[in-house]
């Protein structure tokens, strides 16, 4: 492995150099989440403040959820919407669907019935005057399905705060009060510290291993097909997707929007002000936007014909000018919790490759430097400049040989590991979750009784190895071979400019819902 003096060896030396320079970076960035999960998942965070002021200075949520189709947990997750810690004359709950033939409607409607004193609604798509009925049309919106379901709640908002959480999320008990906190700069003290223009929770997704609760079962279809047990690897999918979201995703997302560089957040928990997004989309109010903006409409229906709409919306946020607000905040400690069960490694796979699509033209940079920061990349970048840069061996004595290179490169694999291993526990602990009888069991942790019981760590391993060897193989699809994404049911081509068209394919009849199989719902979406 030696390399001599020519000109070859200043090439290599230099791919040498940037390569030692990367893994820094890396290491850093995610040295910064990993502290910052240390910090803020180790116990309940304090008390919001805004839930105890006086009546006239509570700011009014309004909680917009947006649903399509049944998934594990679902009731859980709708009667969160229900237990938070918030005055109800300050909170109004919008569920928002597709249409009534859903299989989630009547779980939304038995959510609604069993929490009576509510501001709760049932919003549903198809009886949008907007886009049915007398001076409506179905195109006065565009394609994307999300910004039709919620557009209605949205414009019927009551208040200036928007809150919008995704139907497979359970939010905690004092999210919306901690939420709001920050949004507003409340501080415990009593004092004001600068608003944020938005803010958000970092998202945590249990595979909880079975079909769970009985009242989705017991409204939907008797005549449904049982889904089988696991029987191979290929059906452990969602120990894959739980393992990214507890590692690799929540140590970069932690560390990114510590430092505030550039917007990163994911659609699962958001808030921001109605007034400023409805400023923001305004070409007339907002110099940043162009002329042709204009006929895209206000507020979400600005984003209507794209996709990605969670990282457009904070997008825009970030880069309009408002000043005495700061741009996005994440809020420590607390998480949107999503838990799933059935997914196979191949709707794993699937899933990767939406995401990965609908965020090429996005973030097209981020995207385009991903499989660098995946640990089996990154180790090799490592490896190789410490193999080959000449200081190391001078200094350290490093072996420039092939097996010193693959020696150091197991070893901080191995490390890697470790670190994810630690950092896995720690979210999956619960810590800074605040659990009552009302709790869920997976949103209890481990050291709390009735909670999933902690992964034994073969079974973690096998989980990481198979995450990070596919790590670049979908990585190479999705970027590299395709610009079509299934979503919602429906079929897409993302262009360059982030707008999506719908491909219009063969109809086919609907599936029949599975009772227990309850991601088969709901297969296409990627939220």
């Amino acid at each position: 492995m030696t390399v001599g003096n020519g000109p070859m060896s200043i090439v290599v030396q230099g791919a040498a150099l940037v390569s030692l320079v990367w893994s820094c970076i890396v290491f850093l960035v995610q040295g910064i989440g990993i502290l910052q999960i240390f910090r803020h998942h180790s116990a309940p965070k304090a008390k919001p403040v805004s839930p105890c002021l006086k009546d006239d200075e509570v700011p009014h949520i309004t909680l917009i959820r947006p649903v399509k189709g049944v998934e594990e947990g679902l009731y859980e997750c709708l009667a969160s919407s229900f237990r938070l810690a918030y005055p109800r004359s300050k909170l109004t709950i919008y569920f928002c669907v597709s249409s009534v033939s859903d299989p989630a409607y009547p779980i939304i409607q038995q959510a609604v019935a069993d929490f009576p004193g509510f501001d709760a609604r049932v919003l549903v798509e198809e009886e949008d005057p907007l886009l049915h009925g007398n001076g409506g049309h179905v195109n006065n919106l565009g394609p994307n399905p999300k910004i039709r379901n919620m557009s209605r709640a949205y414009r019927e908002a009551k208040g200036d705060i928007i809150w919008i959480a995704d139907c497979n999320v359970w939010v905690g008990t004092g999210s919306a009060g901690r939420m709001v906190d920050k949004l507003c700069g409340f501080r415990s003290d009593g004092g004001r510290t600068t608003p944020y223009k938005f803010v958000h929770q970092l998202p945590l997704v249990v595979d909880v291993g079975f079909p769970g609760d009985a009242r989705e079962h017991g409204l939907l279809a008797t005549h449904a097909v049982h889904p089988h047990p696991p029987k191979s690897v290929l059906d452990y999918g969602g120990r894959l997707e739980e393992l990214f979201m507890s590692t690799t995703h929540a140590k970069f997302y932690g560390a990114i929007n510590t430092v505030g560089i550039a917007p990163c957040i994911i659609g699962k928990s958001n808030m921001f002000r109605k007034s400023h997004l409805d400023r923001f989309s305004d070409p007339s109010q907002n110099p940043i936007l162009s002329t042709k903006d204009a006929s895209r409409g206000r507020g979400l229906d600005f984003f209507s014909s794209y996709i990605c709409e969670d990282h457009l919306i904070g997008d825009l946020i970030w880069r309009s000018r408002l000043p005495g607000f700061r741009n996005h905040g994440l809020v420590f400690g607390e998480l949107a919790i999503q838990p799933i069960s059935g997914m196979s490694v191949a709707a794993y796979i699937a899933r990767r490759v939406r995401w990965l699509r609908v965020r090429k033209w996005t973030v097209l940079l981020a995207t385009l430097v991903e499989p660098g920061v995946e640990s089996l990349v990154c180790c090799l970048y490592l490896s190789f400049a410490l193999t080959t840069l000449t200081r190391f061996h001078e200094t350290f004595g490093v072996t420039q040989t092939w097996a010193a290179m693959g020696r150091i490169w197991l070893s901080a694999v191995t490390v890697w590991m470790l670190v994810d291993r630690w950092v896995y526990q720690k979210l999956h602990k619960l810590q800074s979750v605040e659990a009552d009888e009302h709790t869920p069991f997976f949103a209890l942790g481990p050291c709390r009784r009735g909670g999933i019981q902690q992964r034994p760590f073969l079974e973690w391993l096998a989980a990481w190895l198979g995450r990070e060897l596919l790590a670049l193989p979908i990585w190479t699809w999705a970027v590299l071979l395709g610009a079509s994404v299934n979503w919602r049911g429906k079929h897409f081509k993302v262009r360059m400019d982030m707008s999506v068209v719908e491909i219009e394919g063969p109809k086919r009849p609907p599936a029949v819902p599975s009772p227990n199989h309850v991601n088969s719902c709901n297969k296409d979406r990627i939220d």
